[in-house]
This record gives C-alpha cells, sequence and structure tokens, in this order.
C-alpha cells in the first residue's frame, strides 16, 4: 500500500460514528487534548516495529522466455538435440546434410559471409568467440583450423546460418525439426536461457512494488521459502477475457544459487515496495478524523483517563498504519471505535 494522507471506507465509518455520538475531537492550541465522551469496545496497543509495504502476487517457475531457433542452411537434417539440452558456445546445435551449426556467444545476428580482413561489429564479435575457443583471431588460417576441427570446409570464409548467436549458453525447449526433415529457411525449435528465473504480470498501478536489483520472497509448492531478486521489468501488451488490449508489466525475477527441486511450478512472490524501521504503529481503525483535519488516536492511561492525541501518519501497511506526535508512544493503549 502506498504512504498517503487520507483513509478510506473504515475511516468514513469512525467520521459517522462519531458525528451520530456527538464526539467532539477538537485540539485547540494551548489547550489540553479533549477527551473522548464514550468508551470504545475494543483497544490495541502502539507498537514500534519495522512496517513494510509488501504485497504477495502468483509466478511461474520455469526458464523464461524462449526464443525461436531458426534455420538458414540448406539440405537436410541429419542431427537435431533433444528437449532440454544444454548448449554452450562452439557446441553444436543441430546438423544439416551431417554438417554442424553452431552457438557461438553473441547479439549481433549472423547476417552476411565473414572472412579475414574484414571489420565491423560483427566481425569483433565473431573474432571474440575464436579467440575464447583457443585460436588465434580472426585470420584465414584460423578460421580453417576452426572449419577442420567442425569437419567443415576448409573455405577460408564463413557463410550465414553455420553459426547462431545468443547471449549465453542456452536450453533447448522444444524441437519442431526431425532426422530426415528438408533443412530450409524455418524454425528448428525454440530455446531458453539455461537458469530458471520466476516470472509474474502484474497490473500498471502495482509498478511500485517491481524494481529492478530488489528482493522478493518466493514460496514454493512445498512452502520452501527462497530468495530472489528483481532482473528484468518490461511493459507488455496483453488481452482481457474480453479480448481488449491492456498493459500490464512482465518481471522477470532471478534466484542466484537457490536450490529448487522443481523444473516448472506456479510460486507465490511476495513483493516489499518500502520498509520503514522502527516506526510506531497502530491498527488503521484505531484512527480519528478530527474537525480541523487530519487524524488521531483516542489514548487510555492506566487508570483509565482518555484523551484525544493528534498524529501524524505515514506508511499504511497491512491493517496498520504509522504513526507520530508528541504525546504517542510505544506500548500505550488506544482506542477501537467500533
Amino acid at each position: 500500500m502506498k504512504r498517503r494522507t487520507i483513509v478510506s471506507g473504515g475511516i468514513g465509518a469512525v467520521v459517522l460514528a462519531a458525528a451520530a455520538i456527538g464526539l467532539s475531537v477538537g485540539l485547540p492550541t494551548g489547550t489540553p487534548e479533549a477527551t473522548a465522551e464514550t468508551k470504545p469496545q475494543k483497544t490495541a496497543k502502539v507498537t514500534k516495529q519495522n512496517l513494510s509495504d509488501t504485497e504477495t502476487k502468483n509466478g511461474t517457475l520455469g526458464y523464461g522466455t524462449s526464443t525461436k531457433l531458426n534455420n538458414k542452411v540448406n539440405g537436410t537434417f541429419t542431427w537435431v538435440p533433444v528437449a532440454g539440452a544444454t548448449i554452450e558456445r562452439g557446441q553444436t546445435l543441430y546438423k544439416v546434410d551431417d554438417l554442424p551449426v553452431v552457438l557461438f556467444y553473441g547479439t549481433l545476428p549472423f547476417y552476411r559471409p565473414l572472412s579475414a580482413g574484414m571489420e565491423g561489429a560483427d566481425v569483433k564479435q565473431f573474432t571474440d568467440n575464436l579467440k575464447a575457443l583457443g585460436y588465434s583471431g580472426f585470420t584465414t588460417s584460423a578460421i580453417k583450423k576452426w572449419q577442420k576441427k567442425l569437419g567443415l570446409p576448409e573455405t577460408g570464409v564463413v557463410e550465414p546460418g553455420r553459426v547462431v548467436f545468443a547471449a549465453e549458453p542456452i536450453r533447448i525447449a522444444t524441437v519442431s525439426a526431425n532426422v530426415g526433415d528438408n533443412a530450409g529457411p524455418g524454425e528448428v525449435g525454440t530455446y531458453t536461457a539455461t537458469k530458471r528465473v520466476i516470472t509474474t504480470t502484474i497490473e500498471v498501478n502495482d509498478a511500485r512494488l517491481a524494481k529492478v536489483k530488489e528482493k522478493v520472497r518466493v514460496t514454493l509448492p512445498d512452502n520452501k521459502v527462497i530468495d530472489g531478486t528483481i532482473d528484468s521489468v518490461r511493459t507488455v501488451i496483453q488481452q482481457n477475457q474480453q479480448g481488449e488490449p491492456v498493459t500490464r508489466i512482465e518481471v522477470t525475477i532471478s534466484l542466484g544459487d537457490a536450490k529448487v527441486d522443481f523444473d516448472q511450478a506456479s510460486v507465490k512472490i511476495a513483493f516489499t515496495a518500502s520498509t520503514r524501521p522502527n516506526v510506531l504503529t497502530v491498527p488503521v481503525a484505531a484512527l480519528l478524523a478530527l474537525r480541523e483535519g487530519g487524524y488521531g488516536v483516542e489514548v487510555i492511561a492506566d487508570g483509565g483517563a482518555r484523551q484525544i492525541v493528534a498524529v501524524t501518519t505515514g506508511l499504511f501497511a497491512g491493517g496498520r498504519v504509522e504513526v507520530s506526535g508528541n504525546g504517542i508512544s510505544d506500548g500505550q493503549t488506544v482506542g477501537m471505535p467500533s
């Protein structure tokens, strides 16, 4: 819940109840606080605590968003991976005419033939991968050695489609091609990242909950609770039940080194938008609307004397509200208007 200075619902009822019984709660400057004229049916304690704006949302444990694995080589599929396989830099993704298509790391698609002497961001990306695999650099000799190791024709030229670029190691999610199928431009399957993550979508008015690098608490189906970190936040357009487009926020949460026994599962995510440490709090229902504006609480002394004390409200969360002001302290008893 957000920090606010008005109270809805329950406080409106308090105002009406106060008017019905003729309760005066004015606090003139320089005079003692007004005394309540009726005895509340219930009481509560002023407590000092950490008050957190926390909300729980449903989420899905899995491997995140899938990406199409597209083929650009003509021929016949002679080997394809199995779903769940992990592929790293330099390893074979699939084979066409018994020649491998391999994975390199990068974000720029392979869009032109490459050979020694060329320049550009794509050349640098390819060169970085060759060096990471132990080759000297982007030279004709290095390219031919790499081709020989893979069983490719040693031409010194790398054709588009022989390498697929992804930002990191990948996990094969689905495979749509079969051995013996004709290979041509099209989808071989899909892939995801290799680490399990949690994804959820929340309403736009809950945007305060989703801040990159903030911590969350995740409850798994076996009730085990683990820590997570918000890794990314993005706006997405989805359709509601009427088929109309609505804007929502998609949140991806990383789990670090947390041990998780589930491959995929529905989970609960506790988001904490803000925390106020060591503040005085009372139940929201203890607030009284003062005649001259603002709010107060009815403080009940040990001997039974009662007085209305003006308070400043802060964070509202979990049915309690942060309060401060002269005459309010930890452990006091306050009235709860019926």
